[in-house]
Order: C-alpha cells, then sequence, then structure tokens
C-alpha cells in the first residue's frame, strides 16, 4: 500500500499543471475513492484538494520569482481561470500577491512533496477483529462539532450537558446490541482531517428500535462491515493515539479499506483507576478489492 502511495504522489507530481483525477489516484493505489481521500487526508493532516493547490502554488511560485512567464501564463497553466483568481490562491498560501513577490522577491511558503515510509515501532499490538453487523440504527441527540485532535472537545461537551437526565435515560434505554450502552457516534462533512473541521456527533446508542421519540435524532446504518479495535490507557489521549494508529498503522499493513458510515466509540471508567479509561473504536470498512 505504502509503494502504491507514493506512486499516486508521483502522478500528482506530474500533473499538477493539468487536471487530477481523484480515480486515478485510486486506481493506482487499487483503492475506492473514498477511502483514498480518507487515508490520504488522515495521513498527510490535510484533504487531497488541499495538498494539491499547495503544491501548485509551490510550483507555480518558482515561475513567478522567476521572472517570465506572465502572471496570466502562469495563472491559467495552474488551472485558474482568471489573473485575480490566481493573485487570491497566492496570497492565501504565501500571504503576499504574485505581482509584489515578483517586485520584491519576497520570502515564500513551500508546501513539500509527501511521500509516505513506515515507522516501525514493535513495542505495541493493536487488538482488533472484524464483524459483520445488521443494519442498526444510532438513536440520541446530535450536535454539528469541530473536529480537535488533542484533549476533550468542548462542544462534545456542552451538547452532552445539555441533554436533560429524563431524556438520557430513554435514550440509554433503547441500547439493545454492541456496541452496547450510551455511545460516540461521528460522521465527518468532508473528506478532510484537518484541526476544526466539521463532523455530526452523536450521543446516542445503538439499536434496531423501530420508531423512537420524535424528539430524538436518528441516524440509519446499513448492513455492513466493522473493524472494532480496543484499548485502555488515559482518557482522551489513548483513545486519540489509537484513532491515529487506525489510519497511519493499520489501514495500510490489512487488506481492509474505509467505506461511508459513523464512527462508533464506547468508552467504560477502569474502576481500579480512574485515570484510566476502556474503550472499543468501531470503524466502518470493507474488503480491499485487491485482497
Amino acid at each position: 500500500m505504502l509503494d502504491r502511495l507514493n506512486q499516486a504522489m508521483e502522478h500528482i507530481e506530474q500533473h499538477l499543471d493539468r487536471q487530477i483525477e481523484v480515480a486515478e489516484l485510486a486506481r493506482i493505489t487499487a483503492t475506492s475513492e473514498y477511502h483514498f481521500r480518507r487515508l490520504f487526508s488522515s495521513l498527510a493532516g490535510m484533504p487531497l484538494s488541499e495538498y494539491v493547490r499547495r503544491r501548485r502554488l509551490t510550483v507555480a511560485a518558482a515561475g513567478v520569482l522567476a521572472g517570465e512567464p506572465t502572471l496570466l501564463e502562469i495563472a491559467v497553466r495552474y488551472g485558474y481561470s482568471s489573473g485575480e483568481a490566481f493573485a487570491r490562491a497566492f496570497r492565501a498560501v504565501h500571504g503576499i500577491g504574485p505581482g509584489e513577490a515578483r517586485r520584491t522577491g519576497a520570502v515564500l511558503n513551500a508546501q513539500p512533496r509527501l511521500s509516505f515510509r513506515l515507522t516501525v515501532e514493535g513495542n505495541s499490538t493493536m487488538r482488533y477483529r472484524i464483524v459483520e453487523k445488521e443494519a442498526f440504527r444510532v438513536v440520541g441527540k446530535k450536535a454539528r462539532v469541530p473536529l480537535i485532535y488533542q484533549g476533550a472537545n468542548p462542544h462534545i461537551a456542552e451538547l452532552i450537558r445539555s441533554i436533560p437526565a429524563e431524556t438520557m435515560g430513554r435514550i440509554a434505554a433503547l441500547s439493545d446490541q454492541d456496541p452496547a450502552g450510551v455511545v460516540s457516534a461521528t460522521v465527518r462533512l468532508s473528506d478532510g482531517f484537518e484541526e476544526g473541521s466539521a463532523l455530526d456527533y452523536y450521543h446516542a446508542v445503538v439499536t434496531g428500535a423501530g420508531d423512537p421519540a420524535a424528539d430524538l435524532d436518528v441516524l440509519e446504518c446499513p448492513a455492513g462491515t466493522w473493524a472494532v479495535f480496543e484499548n485502555t490507557g488515559p482518557f482522551p489521549e489513548a483513545l486519540q493515539q489509537m484513532w491515529g494508529d487506525v489510519a497511519a498503522q493499520w489501514m495500510p499493513s490489512n487488506p481492509y479499506e474505509y467505506r461511508p458510515g459513523p464512527e462508533i466509540l464506547a468508552t467504560r471508567p477502569v474502576a481500579e483507576d480512574p485515570a484510566q479509561s476502556w474503550a472499543q473504536l468501531w470503524i466502518p470498512v470493507t474488503r480491499s478489492p485487491t485482497a
């Protein structure tokens, strides 16, 4: 997989001055477009589209500083319909317009070319199992929140505080299957994994209940395959580390890829040590077509 990812990076480099099709990148990596976008953004820390834009403007900056060709020719070469659109994008990345950069020889920002390498840690084992699950519902209360990688998410905490105890009791009573009890379910609204990207967050249960109360939010989940991971450690640091390890270590080395669906998290405090928490993470996957 890592070799294929690096072949896709080479394809991007060779096509910065023309249309880059995600379907072709998915073909090179032998994955679906959805999986490629998700895997790339989780590993790179930015959406694929943002990386391509930054690489184009990095390469374009060399032409700007060289003094030729004209700024309009550079703009058209890298996919901008007008000099004004190019200037806005250039300023967003470099903090200065292309005309001013050409006149002053200003210091500009560069987006380095990405390559992927496997770092062998050897000091930990990821515990996981594969589960085939029938269709179910996630039922509870929902809020749109930003992604926060480190520490507690105050927007999620605010949602949980806002749910009346009576409502929370009704939600908890609907739990009738694994993962059991009250869980967190997140649905990413874009292919980006960058800090601050929007999520739909559900404080909810997994259930087969037919007609939940009208005041509850419902997410329908079709039948499919789930990769289930577990760990124990300080909350939320150990959980956030597990989430990252799934994308950076497990996905590139196993015959599965992401599919659309919520990522579901169940957590429980460890009785012997309140600072520790047990976590179980459910990721919707499908078997890789090359497996």
